[in-house]
This record gives structure tokens, C-alpha cells and sequence, in this order.
């Protein structure tokens, strides 16, 4: 098992910048394939993007495709998402997932771990 902490959520423009920062604990992280999902008021948590143990692979939603990044710092224990040129309807309560496969899939139930999200609200 694998606790996770998600930070770096806010209130941005239209067309600003965050970085959302998710930190592990356990000496297991690098093992784990690691992913961002969101979710708005009434609608099902769904796949932003993922990367694999070894941050060789990414996928991304088509919806964020060119305007987010994920990325991870296995030294430490930690997984990024850059968003910029945020668009209003990326406001969501943003949440981190682990899987121990150690695989970039979208896949939301392989995902065994979760953080307790952190909310991004993006103002028109």
C-alpha cells in the first residue's frame, strides 16, 4: 500500500498555470505505474493522464492532449501535472492514483490507491 498527497490546487484564470504535485510514501513508489483523474460535481471520476513506473510512458485524455504534462520524480517519491492554458471546464476536484502493475493505463478501477484530491477552480 501506498499513501498519497495531492497539492498545488487553486483558483487560476482562464488561460493560467498550475502544477499539482502528488507525494508517496513507501519505499515501493518507483514500482508503481501512477496516473491524474478528476471529477466534477455529479459526474464520475475520469483519466486526465498516466505514466508508467519508470515515466517511459504517458497518455493523455484528448481533452488536455498539448496542455498538460505529467511527469515523475522517482527519487522523490513524487508525480507532477503541469497544467497550463486552463480552460474552465478543467475546474475539478483533481485526485492522484497508484497501481502496482506498474503500467500507464487509464483504466480508473486497476488504481488501488488514491489520494484525498485537491480542487482546481479555473474562472472565466
Amino acid at each position: 500500500q501506498v499513501q498519497l498527497v495531492e497539492s498545488g490546487g487553486g483558483l487560476v484564470q482562464a488561460g493560467g498555470s498550475l502544477r499539482l504535485s502528488c507525494s508517496a510514501s513507501g519505499r515501493t513508489f518507483s514500482s508503481f505505474g501512477m496516473g491524474w483523474f478528476r471529477q466534477s460535481p455529479g459526474q464520475e471520476r475520469e483519466f486526465v493522464a498516466v505514466i508508467s513506473s519508470i515515466g517511459s510512458i504517458t497518455y493523455y485524455a484528448d481533452s488536455v492532449k498539448g496542455r498538460f504534462t505529467i511527469s515523475r520524480d522517482n527519487a522523490k517519491n513524487t508525480v507532477y501535472l503541469q497544467m497550463n492554458n486552463l480552460r474552465p471546464e478543467d475546474t475539478a476536484v483533481y485526485y492522484c492514483g497508484a497501481r502496482r502493475d506498474g503500467l500507464a493505463r487509464a483504466w480508473i478501477r486497476d488504481y488501488g490507491d488514491w489520494g484525498q484530491g485537491t480542487q482546481v477552480t479555473v474562472s472565466s
